[in-house]
Parts: C-alpha cells; structure tokens; sequence
C-alpha cells in the first residue's frame, strides 16, 4: 500500500471513532495579516419594539423631547405618542385602544382603570405633579385674579370640559371654593383639552381662561395673572403605568423607569412640571 493510501485509510479510521465519539471541532480561523484569529458569527438583530404611548395633552412638549432622548438610549424601542385629555384616552383605552403606557393628568381616570383591571397594578406611580394659573391674552388686562372674572367686561372664560378634562375638574373645584361658579356658568366656553383652553384665549374667543403653568409657559401670546392656592382644589398629579394588555410590558416598564432617570427629570423641570 503506498503513501497516499495510507494516509486515506487513516483518516478515514478518525473520522469514524470521532462520529461514533461525538467529537467537536474548534471554530476555523482566518488569517488578517499575519494574525490568525476565530471567525465570529454575525450577532442577531433583535426584534424592533414599538411602544404606544397615550398621555395628557399637557406633556406633549416635555414627551416629546424626552422621545427623542430614549431613541438614543434604546435604539430597538420606538415610541409612539399620543395625545389628548385624560378622559378621551381612559375611554379609548376602555374601548380596547392597542395602548403600553398611560399617563393621566389626574388620578381619577387611572384609577377607574385600575377598577377594570386594565392597568398592571404595580407599576402604577405618581410621576410629577403641576399648578394651576389664570391666564388673559397678552395684550389685554381685562382680569388680574380671579374674584375679576364676575367683571361685565369679561364675557367668555375658557376652562377645560369637568365632564372628561382633568384641567376643567380642578376648575371647577376652585370655582366651586370660591362660590364664583354659579355665577360665572353662563360665561364658560368648555375645552376638550387643555390646549384647546390656551388656544381659546391665544385667539381672543375668550378673555380669560385656567391652565396649567406648563401650558401658559408653551405660549407668548398669553400671559399669567395669577397662580392659583393649590389649596382651592384636588392635588395635581400625573399617575403612570403599564397596560394588561401591553404585549411589550418589559419594554413598556424599562420606558416608565427611564421617566424617573435624571435626563428625564431634567425636561420635564425645564417645562416646568414637579417631579415626585
């Protein structure tokens, strides 16, 4: 037998006692340059997530900046916003609205959800807290504070709907408080958000209307006349929390610590919300 076949025979001889074994062989190499190193398997894309988040109308600004800081952060989670009065996105989450994370501007709509059983409980939290201010266009001084409003001169005042509008609800309290609420009934223009209040008084439709700080803070054509006494309605608060029926809850709870993380704290100072 010569060389050649011999050297088949053997081989042949190895192959066979390494299948009957189970050997393994070590990952080839390839040479760059003069150094021989493994081949690496290229790393599996992980899946895309995107998240659907309803929130008040209230942080649409400070969201929407904050968005942009955790696309950085997390590059696989893309955020969808949506926004709109509490009481609309309670009602369409209720409805079976395909919603991860919801952000109220009261506890009232989270907790009727929490009632549902729609919300993952313990993830619930208050996030950040808010004031309430009168505001009057920029260049009018038709009313300075609130006993004002009964003035004759002031015909269209712009609150948030109580029915639906956490803004309107913490209105209506302070009305109410201050006894000025019968009074001043037949002047109220109903909003079915916050934004819609500022635009009511942005426009001039209406002399005077209530916000938050945050919102007046949004706008230069309108101005401050007085912070409302937190002492004259319900605390303000933002409550958060996951949905049941969020299909990406790990991702949807990373989200919601990431809000608590000081980048986030940072936006939401700057537009003037109180962190919890």
């Amino acid at each position: 037998m010569n060389k050649k076949k011999v050297l088949t025979f053997l081989s042949l001889i190895v192959v066979t006692l390494c299948a009957i074994a189970g050997c393994s062989f070590s990952s080839p190499t390839i040479e760059q340059g003069n150094t021989p190193t493994k081949a690496t398997v290229p790393p599996v894309n992980q899946e895309n997530v995107q998240l659907t988040v309803s929130a008040a109308a209230s942080l649409k600004e400070a969201l929407g900046e904050i968005t942009s800081l955790y696309s950085k952060a997390k590059a696989t989670v893309a955020i969808r916003n949506n926004f709109g009065s509490s009481g609309d996105l309670q009602q369409q989450i209720m409805n079976g609205a395909p919603v991860d994370v919801f952000i109220s501007a009261a506890a009232k709509q989270m907790d009727e959800l929490q009632k549902k059983d729609l919300i993952v409980a313990d993830t619930r939290r208050d996030l950040l807290t808010n004031k309430l201010v009168l505001i009057v266009p920029a260049d009018r001084s038709d009313a300075k504070e609130l006993k004002d409003l009964t003035n004759v001169s002031i015909e269209r005042i712009a609150i948030g709907d109580p029915r639906s509008v956490p803004v309107g609800q913490y209105s209506e309290q302070v009305l109410t408080k201050l006894d000025l609420m019968q009074a001043l009934e037949p002047k109220l223009v109903l909003a079915n958000n916050v934004r819609q209040v500022l635009q009511f008084v942005e426009s001039g439709n209406a002399q005077a209307g209530i916000v938050y700080a945050t919102d007046a803070k949004t706008s230069t054509k309108v101005k401050v006349v007085q912070v409302i006494d937190a002492k004259l309605h319900k605390p303000i608060v933002y409550p958060i929390a996951v949905l049941q029926k969020s299909s990406n809850q790990p991702s949807a709870k990373s989200y919601l610590e990431f809000l608590s993380s000081e980048p986030a704290k940072t936006v939401f100072e700057k537009y003037g919300f109180t962190n919890l």
